[in-house]
């Protein structure tokens, strides 16, 4: 079964512009190794040199972040959807 993921508007350029594509897999890392078969350079954005999620990535399955669970181990049910988020840092503004 198909699993959809939803891409943020800062890597659509891998894409095509599109903001949620069809990938398969049977954990997170399959379904990111999937998306990165189909959209080339994507997945150097998500995982990093040591084959974690990079630092500023965030996954969620559902409404839940796949660090939270088993991270990249993370089973993934048929028709789920995935999130990809960028994480957003800075402070208060006073």
């Amino acid at each position: 079964m198909a699993i959809e993921v939803r891409i943020p508007t800062i890597l659509r350029m891998y894409t095509g512009g599109v903001s949620t594509v069809e990938v398969s897999g049977a954990t997170i890392k399959d379904v990111l190794v999937d998306l990165e078969a189909h959209h080339p350079g994507i997945g150097e954005r998500l995982i990093d040199i040591d084959g974690g999620l990079h630092r500023f990535v965030n996954v969620f399955l559902g409404d839940d972040d796949v660090r939270y669970l088993e991270g990249l181990e993370t089973k993934v049910p048929d028709d789920a959807e995935i999130m990809i988020i960028p994480a957003v840092s800075g402070g208060l503004i006073p």
